[in-house]
């Protein structure tokens, strides 16, 4: 029997975000306890808090909002692989990813963690982006805040995949999934204009 397997990060005060970006802030607007007739719930944060999808938006001029994305891409199989110790995933690490037989891959680096922003995290070099667009890879995620190292100021990686349409999901949670095919399941919100979107995302054994 297949099983569930939650990949997300748990949103909740005290998450790490982006150095300067919108901390995770939730509040009552409505509350029992205060004998309102329900309760009613507000939050405030980045886009790109917690486990989320990077809009083509994101860094392409043009490029297509949270509610363009085609869905399609964030349903399937999905090979997990675990690179745990690899610093800069290079293509000689994506041996398994032959062209044309693998439509998305998550990267399990365990370099980072929900609470605290690590500026040292695993990221994917400018070439192994290039050449999991170029296997016809449609979605790339990882368990770190960005496919991008922490002090890029070029964004290659972010730029590469997303210039090839392929989808980007961070902030996955990876460390309880052993390397192997999963089906993956990371819908985004249908957000207009907007450059990135939570989502809720599970793996479903095979």
């Amino acid at each position: 029997m297949s099983r569930l397997i939650d990949i997300s990060q748990t949103l909740s005060t005290g998450i790490a975000t982006w150095p300067g970006d919108t901390a995770f802030a939730s509040f009552s607007v409505m509350s029992l306890d205060s004998g309102d007739s329900c309760n009613v719930g507000s939050v405030t944060m980045s886009l790109h808090t917690g486990t989320h999808a990077d809009a083509p938006l994101h860094f392409l001029a043009g490029g297509e909002a949270a509610a363009q994305m085609d869905l399609s891409a964030f349903l399937g199989p999905a090979l997990v692989l675990d690179l745990t110790g690899v610093g800069e995933i290079l293509p000689a690490h994506l041996s398994e990813v032959k062209p044309g037989t693998i439509a998305r891959v998550l990267f399990k680096t365990e370099s980072a963690r929900a609470d605290r922003f690590d500026l040292s995290f695993a990221h994917l070099s400018e070439g192994a982006a290039r050449t999991l667009a170029e296997a016809g890879v449609r979605l790339v995620g990882i368990d770190t805040p960005s496919v991008d190292r922490s002090d890029s100021k070029e964004f290659a990686a972010h730029k590469v995949l997303a210039g090839a349409g392929v989808a980007i999901l961070e902030n996955l949670v990876l460390s309880q999934v052993p390397a192997g095919l999963y089906e993956l399941i990371a819908l985004p919100l249908k957000l207009h204009g907007m450059d990135a979107s939570p989502v809720r995302a599970v793996l479903r054994t095979l």
